[in-house]
């Protein structure tokens, strides 16, 4: 029911999300600023946040309705694979949405980084580490990484029943296709005030698929 990976990553994931609640703000910005994933002009930007980011989480829901399907999707995944090709799924599912991420992102940034490399100097080092710059707003969550799991598992199992909702049947096929219409809907739309990352869970979906469509491709299964 809930093999050894799923499981400890849901208990680190839960642990540093504890971690984040408990410590007090001032804490809690000084894990975001070094973990977190930031833009790649930002000067919180380090390397390792193309992992790290993975394990932190913005609030309660976030973290449940992540770890409810990292179990429901990860663990058929898992036993199926096993521990290690699992985890190195997940692992590349999660670096290869934040590198989806951060291209869209630095597109997004280009015509504020023109403006401020526009102003003083003085200006700018005020600027550099103020949480008020957008190119130092975080982005945190496994979403990515689990977007890549509902893609591998709708890919292998297409015709296996999820219940939306837990009482509205759909085949996984149709949900996973539905998942990301929405999602690439979302984000070519990118309205005000929308603080999910849609690009990074579709970077996780599509890199998961070419995945899993690279180690499937000796055995070949009829998606219909």
């Amino acid at each position: 029911m809930i093999p050894p990976v799923i499981k400890n990553l849901i208990i680190l994931n839960v642990l540093v999300f504890l971690a984040q609640q408990t410590l007090g703000r001032g804490v809690e910005n000084s894990i975001l600023n070094l973990f977190a994933l930031h833009d790649v002009h930002s000067a919180f930007f380090r390397p390792h946040q193309l992992i790290t980011y993975m394990f932190l989480h913005g609030g309660w829901d976030h973290i449940f309705f992540n770890m409810f399907a990292l179990w429901m999707f990860g663990a058929v995944l898992e036993n199926y694979w096993g521990s290690k090709r699992f985890l190195i799924y997940y692992v590349i599912c999660g670096i290869g949405a934040a590198v989806c991420h951060l291209i869209v992102l630095y597109i997004e940034m280009a015509p504020l980084m023109d403006q401020f490399h526009q102003i003083p100097l003085q200006e700018q080092q005020e600027l550099l580490y103020s949480a008020e710059f957008r190119v130092n707003e975080a982005t945190l969550g496994a979403s990515g990484a689990i977007f890549g799991c509902l893609a591998a598992f709708g890919y292998l199992f297409p015709n296996s029943l999820i219940y939306l909702y837990f009482f509205v049947p759909i085949k996984a096929k149709w949900a996973v296709l539905g998942y990301a219409a929405i999602e690439l809907y979302s984000g070519i739309r990118s309205s005000a005030g929308d603080n999910v990352a849609h690009w990074a869970h579709l970077g996780g979906a599509l890199v998961g698929i070419i995945v899993v469509m690279i180690w499937n491709r000796n055995n070949r299964r009829n998606f219909y």
